[in-house]
């Protein structure tokens, strides 16, 4: 395993499940990458797609199932043909001497996919997926309400999931910026199009109030 980068110095790096500490570096970052696409490509063709041997892809795989930075494989299912077509944020307020009490209540509560802790005028978000809006209903009024540790509730429903990602990576904000480009100066045109802002600097702009004149 001499190819993988360590850090063995406490404080400085990430550890995972048994602490090995491992940094990742481009390839393993190309490893996760190519993983978000197909969680299920074998070995082989992972290390075609990084460009490198078969067993080093198998080794630096490996370690990163060891180091926790990959901690489960699942499956991503279709809720609405799973029958759970409904699905709702609940904002909660929470009684501040009863947290334990409130993620204890949580545990046994199989419609609620993810919970987090937030900032502002509430204390935690829940996502909940049901089969109908009367599920909802009932949730929030016979459940929760009924916890001692609830203090408040506030039921926002999803219309559309527009966009949701297995994860994201560190290089994925520079490689979009790489992508975008700004258009050569034969392609400015003047029209905006609807939804967009054109900034105008300000002698431009006087000059076209003259001629406006």
């Amino acid at each position: 395993m001499s190819d993988i980068s360590r850090n063995g110095h406490s404080g400085s790096g990430q550890p995972g499940r048994i602490g090995i500490g491992l940094e990742l570096d481009d390839i393993h970052l190309k490893i996760l990458e190519i993983l978000r696409e197909n969680g299920r490509i074998s070995v082989a063709a992972l290390a075609e797609r990084v460009g490198i041997s078969r067993a080093n892809a198998y080794t630096r795989f490996e370690a990163l199932r060891a180091d926790g930075a990959i901690k489960r494989f699942t499956a991503e299912i279709d809720h609405g043909r799973a029958g759970l077509g409904i699905t709702a944020l609940i904002f909660v307020t929470v009684r501040q001497q009863m947290w334990k009490q409130f993620r204890a209540e949580l545990a046994r509560m199989p419609e609620v996919e993810y919970c987090a802790i937030t900032t502002g005028q509430h204390d935690a978000m829940i996502q909940v997926r049901v089969a109908d809006v009367a599920a909802v209903h009932s949730m929030v009024t016979d459940r929760l309400a009924n916890i001692p540790a609830v203090k408040a509730t506030e039921t926002v429903f999803i219309l559309d999931e527009v966009l949701r990602r297995p994860y994201v990576l560190p290089g994925d904000a520079r490689q979009a910026a790489r992508q975008a480009r700004r258009p050569a100066p034969s392609e400015e045109r003047d029209d905006v199009p609807l939804g967009k802002m054109r900034f105008v600097g300000a002698a431009e702009g006087r000059a076209a109030l003259r001629k406006d004149d």
